[in-house]
């Protein structure tokens, strides 16, 4: 599959990883269907790109804008070659805070939702129209790539919802793959370590000087931009199915 050409959908596309990877892929030459909340700044994302592109407003955890944002973006672009699911939220809370009160359990169902469900949500409504496209190159049809996270893996204190969340995405990467590679369809998700995004702009300098020399090689926070080449190169690379990718320079994280 190549960059240049293809019709690309990007959830959260509007602001963080999503924008890094929007942008990138069409400077590449895709042709990007931006789907993030209404009151982002998808629009004036799509404004500021060179080339056909489209936003649509869309709740990924509302079923019914899911669908029609999806149906609107495959009829602008005309084909759907590819999915990159990062929407997302991260709300750090302890099980047990100090003041001695729960963990908020809507909090825990809210992570479950867009993270998972709405990722889901979006795949499912994708790969039904993938499956119906003519084949490329060895009968690919489509691509996903699922956005995890690094806390799937190793979450810190205060993540059990975001960790819960991004480890279901992990988890969903093998069985998508086997059961979507029968229609030329593959899935891979990319997990991400510390992303110079909005989720740590709310750190303080010193805490985000922390996060980035905890990595191995490079020591800095990671561009969103940089993974936007990364989902470039997963595109063009058939062979990359059913794998989680670590995308973190080398970091493993403390318990806090």
């Amino acid at each position: 599959m190549k960059v240049g050409g293809a019709g690309v959908v990007v959830t959260g596309g509007a602001s963080g990883l999503g924008r890094g990877v929007a942008e990138v892929l069409a400077e590449g030459g895709a042709r990007v269907a931006v789907l993030d909340l209404p009151g982002s700044d998808g629009a004036e994302l799509v404004d500021t790109m060179d080339g056909d592109h489209r936003f649509e407003p869309c709740d990924v955890t509302i079923a019914p804008e899911v669908a029609g944002a999806v149906e609107r973006a495959h009829v602008h672009l005309g084909r759907i070659d590819c999915l990159v699911n990062c929407a997302g939220i991260l709300r750090a809370r302890r099980v047990l805070r100090g003041d001695g009160s729960l963990h908020d359990l809507e909090l825990f169902r809210r992570h479950l939702d867009v993270n998972v469900v709405g990722t889901f949500d979006v795949l499912r409504n994708v790969v039904a129209i993938m499956r119906e496209q003519s084949a490329g190159c060895e009968g690919e049809r489509g691509l996903v790539v699922n956005v995890s996270s690094i806390a799937a893996f190793e979450g810190q204190i205060g993540q059990t919802a975001y960790a819960a969340s991004k480890g279901a995405v992990a988890a969903m990467t093998l069985p998508l793959a086997r059961e979507l590679g029968a229609v030329g369809v593959r899935v891979v998700s990319v997990a991400p370590g510390t992303m110079d995004t909005p989720m740590l702009g709310t750190l303080d300098d010193e805490r985000r000087s922390d996060f980035a020399a905890a990595n191995a090689f490079p020591k800095r926070l990671g561009a969103p931009r940089e993974l936007g080449a990364l989902v470039a190169s997963v595109m063009e690379h058939v062979f990359l199915n059913g794998e989680t990718i670590r995308f973190d320079a080398g970091l493993r994280m403390a318990p806090s």
